[in-house]
């Protein structure tokens, strides 16, 4: 009998093991922020319908989280069903590309697309909210150039920069078959293919990642939507050389790689830029001279490590967000230091795992909020759980 209880310890010990494994968890710890995933939001959407790739997520000041995603785009015939003639079922349609989420979880608005008076992006692509509550977009499609500006409501308030001009068309193609155009990131009428905005409300300028065609930040006034400044990696005046394919051992680039990816402005006004394919966060005063680099799991290749970012509610901003698109989890740093402190999320469909999360936004209450391109095609939230001592590697933090 106590052979079978012993071989009951041991086996007990022995899953014990195995769900430790599962969560990723490891024997050391640190103290920093710690997060649930709440699976349950946000509520079912209406109307049969469903998210495309999702690039971006924002947070106003009521705690609203706004998404903006590539609808019908990037559905596939299957999900198409109900826009198809025939339709092929009772299910589905791709969902307006801007939406408006509650707290709670319940849709309030939706609208977007093309209109009157503006050229709406090709591929949209980042959204944020600003002091005065209008909403911004970029676009990154292969001939995309402008930024916009709406009402909440959709109502059109202003377009800064146009589709990028016919001279900048080379003989090359992507391998959907779309020309590709080369970058100029001296030029000072417009912008290319610019990832994401975010508005100072101190100064009303608003930083432009811009972006995948351009190799810059890019400062414009936010009511006229002028360009002021603009500058590329350490300060540099920006190079739109191509750096080729980005090498783990080789000295840092001392020019962005494409896409820049973001530039998020601090409480204690440092720029925050992710050079997403260089694997590193360039931290900048808002005139463009260079502070600090941090490195973000640097051996990554390909699509990169450093896909957006967005800052702890504490007054002080202690702590740094990064989506990681390529490694599927957010990592958690010392704002001060860009240390990495713990990363949480794994790949995968279930809820607290990723599939290409891109965006991240933080709300007053400190949870955190993700979106998914590529087949990921969804928003998740992470409730904030306090301070505490977590592993390095947390993978799926699921509800205890």
């Amino acid at each position: 009998m106590r052979i079978i209880t012993g071989g009951v310890i041991v086996l007990v010990a022995v899953l014990a093991g195995v769900y430790t494994l599962s969560r990723g968890e490891s024997g050391e710890t640190v103290e920093a922020p710690y997060f649930e995933v709440d699976p349950l939001w946000p509520n079912p959407l209406p109307n049969h319908w469903l998210l495309g790739s999702t690039i971006g997520v924002a947070v106003d000041e009521r705690d609203h989280v706004w998404i903006i995603h590539r609808g019908s785009a990037t559905l596939n015939a299957n999900e198409k069903g109900l826009e198809l003639d025939p339709k092929r079922g009772e299910c589905c349609a791709g969902a307006p590309p801007v939406l408006e989420f509650a707290p709670d979880g319940t849709l309030l608005r939706h609208w977007g697309g093309p209109g009157e008076g503006y050229q709406w992006p090709s591929s949209n692509h980042g959204i944020t909210i600003d002091h005065k509550g209008n909403v911004w977009i970029g676009g990154n499609g292969p001939n995309d150039g402008q930024v916009l500006k709406f009402t909440q409501d959709g109502k059109f308030l202003l377009q800064a920069g146009k589709p990028v001009a016919e001279a900048r068309r080379t003989d090359r193609k992507t391998e959907a078959g779309d020309p590709i155009y080369t970058g100029q990131s001296d030029d000072r009428e417009g912008f290319f293919r610019a990832a994401k905005i975010f508005v100072d409300p101190r100064d009303n300028e608003a930083y432009l990642a811009d972006g995948y065609g351009n190799k810059r930040v890019a400062v414009v006034d936010a009511d006229t939507g002028a360009l002021k400044r603009y500058w590329g990696a350490y300060g540099n005046k920006p190079d739109d050389t191509d750096l080729g394919p980005y090498k783990a051992d080789a000295p840092p680039a001392q020019q962005f790689r494409n896409p820049v990816h973001c530039a998020d402005l601090s409480v204690d006004r440092l720029v925050y830029v992710c050079d997403r394919v260089n694997n590193r966060i360039q931290v900048f005063r808002t005139d463009g001279t260079f502070v600090k680099e941090g490195f973000i799991v640097r051996s990554t290749l390909g699509a990169g490590s450093a896909w957006d970012l967005a800052f702890s509610k504490d007054p002080e901003q202690r702590y740094l967000f990064v989506a990681d698109g390529l490694n599927m989890r957010v990592h958690v740093l010392r704002r001060d230091t860009l240390e990495t402190l713990t990363s949480f999320g794994d790949g995968g469909r279930q809820p607290g795992q990723f599939y290409g999360v891109h965006s991240i936004a933080t709300d007053s209450q400190g949870n955190v909020y993700t979106t998914e391109t590529y087949e990921g095609k969804r928003v998740q939230k992470f409730a904030f759980k306090g301070i505490r001592q977590v592993s390095r590697q947390q993978g799926v933090v699921w509800p205890r």
